[in-house]
């Protein structure tokens, strides 16, 4: 993170870190930089260091530097998508025969990524109750290079200490890496409770509009920082600029957005707590939720995402969510319109049959910033 805005609240680097004024122009909102290549002054001779897009683009650079700023890191790093980032992370810091210790509650993209793909190159993956820091300990091997965690997760809003599980990489001399696509930097910062790298899919609350698709990775480490953007730009999955603008934007209004997001939330899990067709709410914000004391700790408030479980199964799950109307129903989340999915058949159905699979009769959340009585009518009447 630059000096200049270290001393900055959250809401004032989402704001202003990398969003330096044109100096052509005096335009306050970074130019879009929809260019290729750039010319030289002789050979050799970059204006900025910037030479061919792939490799940096004063767009991108502006997002990178935002991101690293609101994470507290040394060095972010923007791509395509949010797995491209884990794909690159993976290929950096992995080779075939190392281990990595994955979540029993993780988005089914990861756990595709290392299932299908990673295995395949000869990294094995053990899987562990990352909320329990004794199974994690027991699950580490002398093989293993990564502990991988989500905190909160998808979709069962499980709640990891960060710093507990960072005490068990540093000892076991592994590098944490913490998705925080769920949090957001606005509700927590994994950096300054030990982890060495974040991971986030931009896509989701960072993003905020539904609009965009794109991926992040955040480190304090200078050294792995520059590892990982020499990998970043051999495998080439970078954001491009167009994206990277439309995310710079959500970011401004990130603070507003998680306040809301996470205020909605809580009012909906009143009413879903004493709703006689519900048989179990998961939100941290809970005190009976055995994440809570820790979530309370780590977190700035509890967010914008909720699961619950129904009476009748998964048919009666499907139901809930076929006949929401203002709550749409698709995949991903933290949009400023509230979503609603069936996990086990959309966003998680790579993960059936596996140590990961999500209950059948669950249906899941992302609250969007609408009034809060019109989604809590629209909850009521899906319910029946």
């Amino acid at each position: 993170m630059s000096d200049q805005h270290s001393h900055q609240s959250f809401e004032t680097r989402a704001i202003h870190a990398g969003n330096t004024a044109d100096p052509l122009t005096g335009a306050v909102v970074p130019p879009i930089y929809q260019v290729s290549t750039y010319k030289q002054d002789g050979v050799g001779g970059l204006r900025g260091g910037y030479e061919y897009s792939r490799s940096a683009n004063p767009t991108r650079t502006a997002l990178e530097e935002n991101l690293a700023a609101l994470e507290g890191g040394r060095r972010g790093l923007a791509f395509a998508s949010g797995l491209a980032a884990e794909d690159c992370l993976l290929r950096t810091l992995l080779a075939p025969g190392d281990h990595v210790v994955i979540p029993n509650d993780a988005y089914g993209g990861t756990f595709r990524l290392f299932a299908k793909v990673v295995q395949r190159w000869g990294v094995d993956f053990s899987v562990a109750n990352t909320s329990d820091v004794e199974a994690v300990r027991g699950a580490v091997n002398d093989r293993t290079k990564l502990i991988w965690v989500e905190t909160p997760s998808n979709p069962l809003l499980g709640i990891t200490d960060i710093e507990a599980i960072a005490g068990v990489a540093r000892q076991a001399g592994v590098k944490l890496v913490v998705d925080n696509t769920f949090a957001s930097p606005y509700l927590q910062q994994p950096l300054a409770l030990g982890a060495d790298v974040v991971v986030h899919s931009l896509t989701k609350y960072m993003g905020g509009h539904s609009d965009v698709v794109g991926g992040a990775l955040v480190t304090a480490d200078e050294a792995l920082g520059e590892e990982l953007a020499y990998h970043q730009n051999a495998m080439g999955a970078v954001a491009g600029p167009f994206d990277s603008w439309i995310v710079l934007r959500g970011i401004k209004t990130l603070a507003v957005r998680m306040d809301r997001h996470s205020e909605n939330a809580e009012k909906i899990v009143e009413m879903l707590v004493q709703h006689p067709k519900v048989t179990q709410v998961l939100y941290p914000g809970l005190p009976e939720h055995p994440g809570h004391e820790v979530a309370a700790k780590q977190m700035r408030s509890f967010g914008g995402m909720i699961s619950f479980r129904v009476e009748g199964g998964e048919e009666a799950a499907v139901e809930v969510c076929n006949r929401s109307q203002l709550f749409t129903l698709g995949e991903s989340l933290g949009g400023v319109e509230s979503l609603i999915e069936h996990p086990g058949r959309m966003t998680h159905a790579s993960v059936a049959g596996s140590a990961l699979e999500v209950p059948a009769d669950l249906v899941r959340l992302s609250v969007g910033i609408e009034n809060v009585d019109d989604l809590l009518a629209d909850l009521r009447q899906a319910l029946g």
